[in-house]
């Protein structure tokens, strides 16, 4: 069978007949009996020169489960008939016991080679398996132009292995590559049976056959460019609350993990084809490796897969000294509560835009699990008044949000409101009031009751049980990557869920946002960025790009108030000074 699609402005006129609800346009033509009667009989395929495709070398065999008895009995008690887990046939103390976590079955030391982590599978029961690799090196991402230069790699990589990796996403196999800020990490996963197979030939494309994964002529390479470049100014079409959230986050981000789109737009102008296979060149050249294997693989296929992957790759070894730093956020200035929080001010990029838009970021630096669900049980009161209050009473904005977010130990409530006819400093203000009144309107008044039926919400949620293996090794690989190693931190947040009263969210409330107990590790750390459109009622005055930080004067950038006012000039001076290295 064959469908064949053509688009075509020539059709313009040759319909006879309209779509009843959508008005499209069409006709519809019977083939004629000649050209049936001559496709019936077809002439031999070997006559077009059309031959079959060749047998698919990733099709997996039946090799069955590696730990049969307790994987099957397990995978039974995990899942219904359909897949999915059966959560209310769990006791409450069933989900409170950690799931087994992986193994350390490689570790060569600080200036070895690899640390190899390992879990076979003992609760899906299904014959699959995931690989995740990890090179890790300061050189890959280091500069502006060096994070540029990865997106580029990425985007001809996925491209240009497309047609050798087709016969393996047939067959179940998936892989990812990413260039990240402490390293390369590669990705399989799907049926064990070929995966250790699947994993050499990519690691060989990657590392050996360069022409295979990179462009071969000049033209070829500015498409890609191009491709990469129109990704980036999309970054100026977004909805501006998705500009504030970019500039925060970036605000709060230690230099060398994240750059500008700017800085990546002027790096990717610059490039040329010969740039890119330098960089690739020395992409792999070194390094750290760190990986994870888990599911239905015992632990010898587990190591044969890593020793096949390090011949292929051929790195050198570098030394602890030259280990990427990992991602540790940036602290907020700690400020009293007469003091108003750091401000961030900035122009809508897309000048047709005109909406204003405001986060207000309150940012939590403890790091015990009674911290971390704290903040999870006082976004689950806040969320619901919030909107209530913002949107529907006093109607400010179209899109009203609050939430948490986590960059590494740290956790930040945010509250986000865009209005196409309100300014962004009177929402700011807007949002400001119903904070400072929420602890005497809202918390105050909460019972026990209402706490602990908060706490159950959080808790059944976090307890959830895994549906899926990519699941748990998604979570599992997040503690190494991160180097907690803390497997079992859904059951330690859950126990500190456990404690929590109404007398510890007033407290954490007290301390995180009225800044009763301002110090390193406490206090009102509070952020709020403001995006001003060049157009339409919501518009005001343009931030100028900078209030003086940039050049130093600090003092100049504190306005009347108490407020550190920053414009978008003063990003990088201000990440400079608040990363503890410098």
């Amino acid at each position: 069978n064959v469908m064949l699609t053509v688009f075509s402005k020539t059709f313009e006129g040759k319909t006879n007949m309209v779509e009843r609800w959508y008005g499209t346009k069409y006709a519809i033509k019977p083939i004629r009996q000649a050209e049936l009667v001559r496709w019936s009989n077809p002439p031999l395929a070997s006559s077009l020169d059309i031959s079959f495709p060749r047998p698919n070398p990733f099709i997996p065999s039946e090799s069955g489960l590696k730990l049969k008895g307790k994987t099957k009995a397990a995978a039974e008690k995990n899942q219904k008939s359909d897949g999915i887990a059966d959560a209310r046939s769990r006791t409450f103390e069933d989900r409170m016991v950690p799931v087994s976590p992986p193994t350390l079955i490689r570790d060569d030391g600080p200036e070895g080679r690899w640390t190899v982590h390992f879990k076979q599978d003992d609760r899906f029961g299904q014959p699959k398996a995931f690989v995740i690799l990890e090179l890790l090196t300061k050189d890959a991402y280091a500069t502006p132009r060096k994070a540029a230069l990865a997106q580029l790699y990425q985007a001809c990589v996925t491209d240009r292995l497309e047609e050798f990796s087709y016969d393996a996403t047939l067959a179940g196999l998936s892989y990812d590559v990413q260039v990240l800020p402490r390293g390369v990490r590669l990705t399989f996963g799907g049926y064990n049976d070929k995966l250790a197979d699947f994993a050499s030939y990519i690691t060989g494309k990657l590392a050996r056959d360069l022409d295979d994964v990179l462009p071969e002529t000049d033209e070829e390479f500015e498409r890609y460019k191009d491709n990469v470049m129109r990704s980036l100014r999309a970054f100026d079409v977004k909805q501006p609350y998705a500009h504030a959230s970019y500039y925060a986050t970036l605000t709060i981000q230690p230099i060398g993990f994240v750059y500008t789109n700017t800085q990546l737009r002027d790096a990717i102008r610059e490039m040329t084809r010969p740039d890119l296979i330098n960089y690739s060149k020395t992409l792999w050249s070194s390094g750290k490796g760190e990986a994870l294997l888990q599911g239905n693989l015992d632990e010898k296929e587990a190591l044969d897969i890593v020793n096949a992957v390090d011949r292929t790759l051929r790195f050198d070894t570098i030394s602890s000294e030259q280990y990427p730093p990992r991602l540790r956020a940036l602290r907020l200035p700690s400020i009293p509560e007469s003091s108003n929080p750091t401000k961030l001010v900035v122009s809508e990029p897309n000048k047709s835009n005109g909406n204003a838009a405001t986060q207000v970021l309150l940012q939590s630096v403890g790091k015990s699990e009674k911290d971390h669900v704290l903040i999870e049980i006082l976004s689950a009161i806040i969320s619901e008044p919030f909107y209530e209050d913002l949107r529907t009473k006093q109607q400010l904005g179209y899109i009203v949000s609050s939430g948490v977010r986590g960059l590494e130990e740290t956790r930040m409530l945010i509250f986000v409101v865009q209005s196409s006819t309100i300014a962004a400093e009177k929402l700011t203000a807007a949002v400001m009031k119903f904070l400072n009144a929420f602890r005497s309107d809202y918390l105050e008044k909460l019972s026990e009751g209402d706490v602990q039926t908060s706490v159950k919400g959080c808790l059944a949620k976090r307890l959830e049980p895994d549906k899926r293996l990519s699941v748990e090794v998604t979570r599992n690989w997040g503690e190494i990557a991160s180097g907690r190693m803390q497997f079992d931190r859904i059951q330690r947040e859950s126990a500190a869920l456990l404690d929590v009263k109404k007398e510890d969210l007033l407290n954490f409330w007290d301390e995180n946002f009225a800044g009763s107990a301002a110090s390193e590790d406490g206090g009102r750390r509070l952020l709020v960025t403001e995006v001003v459109p060049r157009t339409g009622s919501a518009t005001s005055k343009a931030p100028p790009k900078s209030f003086g930080y940039a050049a130093g004067k600090k003092n100049g950038s504190v306005s009347p108030n108490g407020s550190l006012t920053l414009g978008i000039d003063d990003i990088e001076q201000f990440r400079w000074n608040r990363n503890p290295s410098s």
